[in-house]
């Protein structure tokens, strides 16, 4: 099969693009080449480029076909129609029967011509998230100003230019031409295959695929830090951007000036991650290092030292404004911070950051009591919680946000407590992210997360499938985490109630709770519970108690992992199905058994045990002991067997069948104490 090469050489591509692009540029030739059956796609991306390998066939060969039209004494218009349809004259259709027939034939086409034919439009209706227009008059666009299209197939060629009628598309035709790197080797030169391109841009300093540029930074910057006895600080979201940024990676190493080592870590890490690309270092224990690893893009023939020198001289200048800034935040107590929070807008409907405190500091009061927590330490760490939002620190780095009031609550002497609470109450962030380190911050964590929740649910901005732009799943997957992760017995019910008393409209507290049930599911079948025994234990309502819900859940898959659980259920499905049968007939068959009407012994005993065990199953499930209420719906099943075997439940006098089948609706419903069955597979 020939070898089609692709790539589109242009200004700098935006990082965060390049492999989105890459991605886009081998669906659409696949879709657009479709009839060439391409395989063996290779995609690559970089600062410059997006490119594309892939073998294709030579031709599309010839095709015939047949399609039936109209009958032959159809009304004049429904021919013209099925001719316009097809693009036909009249003399092309030859009569079959009762119908008109066309016969089609569809010319070959060889690959280049069909790659030359899609190719402009493919370009025209690129996907890039945002375009640009550059010099003159054409509509073209891309993600930035387009230089070269180099398309070859097996060696040749493949001629197309982007003109569309009057739009001259900045006169770019294809060719098979293309650049090396932008300062080493600037010079154009020609290639013939995939294997010559790659090898000429290797030997031009550019290394066309991503992932080896990632491998060759990660590499060479852990060997660096190595080298010096540390280790890189893990950033996979820096790692992916500096991929982006560089097409000949040089890792290199820089000095930290000691005057700003006594700068938070957090503040270090994140002034040299947004403003400069930097990654952090930490020595063995765990403490920040006096180094930072950067990248460049260039082998500089003095190995690197002035680069290395320019960019020391660079994070001083940012240190010294970090600094500047973390001496102004601490001249000023937190306490003194919070009444400014009152004209720091959270949201043009909820009101001010100060009303969100008061909020903060109701629910710490009404939460802490509930876990176990000194509900005086929680409301001042809630008071306090947003006080950094007024702080330079953040004004300039606002994923700061709790780190630096944790770090000047420390400042100030204030409790450890309240130091955590403060700076790990937006935790956790995600699903593998660290929960609050001391149960105060636990209190405060749960009621931001609450009250976020309550407070955007009652100005109607739930998440939608497309969208959830104040990220009320994380809140409601925090909450989840931490209640599952700590152990803690939360009434939501409650809690929702008293923050909904706080905002100036109420939401609706089923559906807050029905949203955090949901997270909570879904976190418990990435677990590996099963999907049957969450829908059979969530079928018996929403739970106020999320740790509950789980303990239930555990103690019935836990049953159905015994013999004695897969006989009962099975018990049950028998039962649930002739009660379904029997119910369309004169039912529902609900209400009290006739202990007079139970003759045999095998009645007799399923009675008197279902009696217990009903009893039983309440009082156990009301101390939450779900464990022993299914030890305790297992003693069903002796009884429930014997019962089916020997008992005739469609008996033909009336009075008995009716009895039966109350007793069976009555094991039915004893179940259901514990979860709906009826929604156990198998």
């Amino acid at each position: 099969m020939p070898e089609l090469l692709l790539e589109l050489f242009s200004e700098e591509i935006p990082a965060r693009m390049q492999a989105r692009g890459a991605e886009d540029l081998s669906r659409l030739v696949a879709e657009a080449l479709a009839s060439l059956e391409p395989v063996h796609l290779d995609v690559f991306s970089g600062p410059r480029r997006i490119a594309l390998i892939a073998m294709v066939a030579a031709e599309v060969p010839e095709t015939r076909g047949s399609e039936r039209g109209p009958r032959v004494n159809a009304p004049e218009q429904a021919l013209a129609g099925f001719l316009r349809k097809h693009a036909a004259a009249r003399e092309q259709l030859r009569q079959e029967g009762d119908f008109w027939i066309l016969d089609k034939i569809a010319a070959g086409i060889d690959a280049s011509a069909l790659i030359a034919r899609e190719m402009p439009g493919l370009l025209r209706r690129f996907p890039w998230p945002k375009s640009m227009r550059w010099g003159g008059t054409s509509a073209f666009t891309w993600v930035r100003p387009l230089r070269r299209i180099l398309c070859v197939l097996d060696g040749v060629v493949v001629p197309f230019d982007l003109r569309d009628g009057a739009d001259d598309g900045h006169g770019l035709t294809s060719s098979n031409v293309t650049e090396g790197h932008r300062f080493l080797a600037p010079e154009a030169f020609a290639v013939a295959s995939a294997s010559v391109w790659q090898k000429e841009l290797r030997e031009r300093y550019v290394v066309p695929q991503a992932i080896e540029r990632e491998v060759r930074i990660l590499n060479g910057l852990s060997k660096l830090a190595a080298g010096r006895n540390l280790a890189l600080v893990d950033d996979a979201g820096l790692l992916s951007e500096v991929v982006g940024l560089v097409e000949w990676p040089v890792p290199l190493l820089g000095v930290i000036d000691p005057e700003y080592m006594n700068l938070p870590a957090e503040v270090m890490q994140v002034s040299m991650r947004v403003n400069q690309r930097y990654f952090a270092l930490r020595d063995t224990s765990g403490h920040p290092a006096p180094f930072f690893a950067f990248v460049a893009n260039i082998d500089a023939p003095d190995g690197g030292a002035t680069i290395i020198e320019g960019n020391e001289r660079v994070l001083r200048a940012r240190f010294a404004d970090a600094r500047h800034f973390w001496d102004l935040d601490r001249a000023q107590p937190l306490e003194n911070r919070v009444p400014a929070l009152d004209g720091v807008t959270f949201h043009a409907k909820l009101g001010s950051q100060g009303d969100r405190v008061r909020r903060l500091v109701h629910l710490a009061s009404v939460i802490a009591p509930l876990i176990k927590v000194n509900p005086e330490l929680a409301k001042q760490a809630a008071r306090l919680a947003k006080a950094d939002l007024t702080t330079g620190m953040v004004g300039e780095f606002p994923e700061l946000q709790g780190v630096v009031g944790g770090y000047l609550a420390q400042h100030f002497g204030l409790e450890p407590a309240i130091q955590f609470a403060i700076h790990d109450h937006y935790a956790p962030k995600g699903p593998s992210d660290s929960l609050p380190r001391d149960p105060v911050g636990v209190v405060v964590a749960l009621a931001d997360k609450i009250d976020t929740l309550a407070a955007f649910f009652a100005i109607g901005e739930r998440p939608t499938g497309s969208g959830d732009p104040f990220a009320l799943r994380r809140a409601a997957l925090g909450i989840v985490r931490m209640v599952f992760e700590r152990a803690l017995h939360l009434p939501l019910r409650r809690v929702f109630e008293q923050a909904s008393e706080m905002l100036p409209v109420r939401p609706d507290v089923g559906d807050l709770i029905d949203f955090i049930a949901e997270r909570a599911r879904i976190l418990l079948r990435g677990e590996n519970m099963r999907h049957d025994v969450l829908a059979a234990v969530f079928a018996t309502g929403a739970p106020d108690d999320l740790l509950v819900f789980r303990t239930r859940a555990e103690a019935v898959e836990q049953l159905l992992g015994t013999e004695d659980g897969n006989n009962l259920l099975a018990a049950y499905k028998r039962a649930t199905n002739i009660l379904r049968i029997e119910n369309k007939k004169d039912g529902p068959h609900d209400g009290r058994t006739d202990t007079n009407l139970l003759e045999s012994r095998e009645e007799l005993a399923l009675a008197d045990t279902l009696q217990l065990v009903q009893s039983d199953v309440a009082l156990l499930i009301g101390t939450d002991d779900y464990v022993g209420a299914m030890e305790t719906l297992a003693s069903l099943r002796p009884p429930l067997d014997a019962f089916f075997e020997r008992v005739t439940v469609n008996d033909p006098r009336p009075e008995l069948r009716r009895n039966r089948l109350r007793l069976l609706s009555r094991v039915r419903a004893t179940m259901h104490l514990a979860a709906d069955f009826s929604q156990i597979d198998g």
